[in-house]
């Protein structure tokens, strides 16, 4: 069961969080940012996977800014619902909102406990604007960042790994090249799948897919984070 927190930004704005517990001492901590459906059932189950993995997870509800409680599906109803909410939110107010949901890990972690981040779609792109704007992360985990290629020239300031899918029709393969070369540091990861692979709740799920990315973020975040 996972419990329902409020954070405040730096700028005062209230929003609400999921907060996923390890069943032991938390080894890390991470946030875990939301695609453009919200906080829905699946970013709940995702943050769950992450706690059974031994961190505490908490996960913002960007959207907050604009409406509360967004809980979407994946039809085209949805899709454009989200399309619309992530268009009213810009970036800089949900990193303060991401801050804010990094500030409260590190305060249930204690003053040497690491925190990471990792999100989906439009929560990738945030993960990679987090690790070039904020010093406050250990270590960043972009899945399919839609926009990403568009902020390649960015210099992220945590160690970042990226994962794409090859068939994504929303990121060209041209743009992923361009981020490999311009950060020849950070590890980027390819798939046979396309857009959203590692939602189970989605028609572009890819089953060996996720849990090859699966894998390799946690060891990722084992080295990074804890």
């Amino acid at each position: 069961m996972q419990e329902r927190l409020e954070l405040i930004a730096a700028d005062g704005h209230r929003l609400a969080a999921n907060l996923a517990l390890p069943k032991t001492k938390a080894r890390g901590a991470l946030v875990v940012v939301q695609e453009i459906f919200g906080v829905n059932s699946h970013i709940r189950a995702v943050a769950d996977g992450f706690a059974a993995d031994g961190y505490l997870v908490v996960a913002p509800a960007l959207f907050d800014r604009v409406e509360r409680s967004v809980e979407f599906g994946y039809d085209a109803a949805d899709i454009q619902r989200g399309r619309a909410l992530k268009d009213a939110c810009p970036a800089d107010k949900a990193l303060l909102d991401i801050q804010a949901a990094v500030a409260c890990a590190r305060s249930r972690l204690g003053p040497t406990g690491r925190v990471g981040i990792v999100g989906y779609c439009w929560g990738g792109l945030l993960c990679w604007l987090a690790a070039c704007e904020l010093d406050s992360l250990a270590a960043s985990v972009p899945y399919y960042g839609g926009g990403m290629p568009e902020h390649a020239a960015r210099v992220p300031r945590c160690p970042v790994l990226a994962h794409f899918g090859e068939r994504d029709a929303f990121i060209p393969l041209a743009g992923v090249d361009e981020l490999r070369r311009l950060h020849p540091g950070i590890t980027v990861q390819l798939y046979a799948a396309g857009h959203g692979f590692n939602c189970d709740q989605r028609g572009s799920y890819d089953a060996p897919s996720a849990n090859l990315a699966r894998q390799r973020t946690l060891a990722f975040l084992r080295e990074h984070v804890g």
